[in-house]
């Protein structure tokens, strides 16, 4: 197995807001410290689930510096840097540097959907503009309309600090074309929570997780059983987790899983628009799961 280095189950962690819409700092802290306690590695902020898209820059780093300050280096952090604008994206990787950041996650740039020579340079630019800062290049082409080929990535792995990937296209696939083309040079998470046992078996390192917010022990759980060559273990956890993992994406991600964080008594706060609260029906649908998930 690879080595993980930020190890096998992080968190990408939602952004909590309070009732008049501003980022709540405070239950960011807490909530932060509760998913290290239970079965989180490390933790990204400011991804796709922190939704990144309405959150404004000066948010992104009040952010990241009360959860940095709270868990005082007990884990790895990392802090999401992606833009389509490669010179936002260079400032922005820049500050999470200043800032202390473990690495960046970099998403592939959205909407202008550049070629691969495109993609290459922007992430050349990005990484070298923190050379000290490892990179995590995030694929996930159901939100950007652009894919990052494996080619391009074993290119990008001349550059010391890319490191890793986080592995999003909804195919295990993905996972093999990547180890052909950069073999055992890149750590690749899992950024689909019912694949990670899947893509674990065809080389993954770990996973980058959403249920991890409500199920994060048993995920590690799986994890750690699949390392250590308890299959059956590991395949009898990850059949128990499947429905969460189902449900959790039923509708936009983050809505269900800020649904189910309330549900279980961590009040974050409905998404920011473009994004609606959970409705009566996805809410019946996690309730139910979250039952099914608890200890009898």
């Amino acid at each position: 197995m690879s080595r993980a280095p930020f190890g096998r189950v992080l968190t990408a962690m939602v952004t909590p807001f309070r009732a008049d819409g501003a980022v709540d700092l405070e239950l960011a802290a807490r909530l932060a410290e509760h998913l290290v306690s239970h079965g989180s590695d490390g933790l990204v902020l400011c991804g796709t689930t922190g939704e990144s898209p309405t959150l404004s820059w000066a948010e992104e780093h009040e952010l990241f510096a009360a959860v940095r300050d709270a868990l005082a280096g007990r884990v790895p952090l990392l802090a999401g840097s992606g833009s389509n604008c490669t010179a936002e994206a260079v400032e922005a990787t820049r500050q999470a540097a200043a800032l202390g950041a473990d690495g960046a996650l970099v998403v592939v740039p959205y909407y202008n959907k550049p070629p691969q020579d495109g993609l290459e340079a922007h992430f050349r630019a990005v990484a070298q503009a923190a050379p000290e800062l490892p990179v995590m290049l995030y694929n996930i082409p159901g939100r950007t309309g652009t894919s990052l080929a494996p080619a391009t990535v074993a290119r990008l792995l001349d550059l010391p600090n890319v490191v890793s990937f986080k592995a999003a296209s909804g195919s295990t696939d993905e996972v093999s074309a990547l180890r052909a083309a950069c073999g055992d040079r890149l750590a690749i998470y899992s950024g689909d929570d019912a694949l990670t046992l899947p893509m674990l078996a065809v080389g993954a390192v770990g996973v980058v997780s959403v249920a991890s917010h409500v199920a994060g022990e048993r995920i590690s759980a799986m994890v750690r059983a699949f390392l250590d060559g308890d299959l059956a273990t590991a395949l009898h956890l990850h059949e128990q987790l499947l429905p969460l993992c189902k449900a959790l994406f039923c509708t936009t991600n983050p809505i269900p899983v800020k649904a189910a964080l309330e549900l279980s008594g961590w009040p974050v706060g409905a998404p920011r628009l473009p994004l609606l609260p959970a409705d009566d029906t996805v809410r019946q649908r996690l309730s139910e799961t979250l039952a099914a998930l608890r200890p009898t």
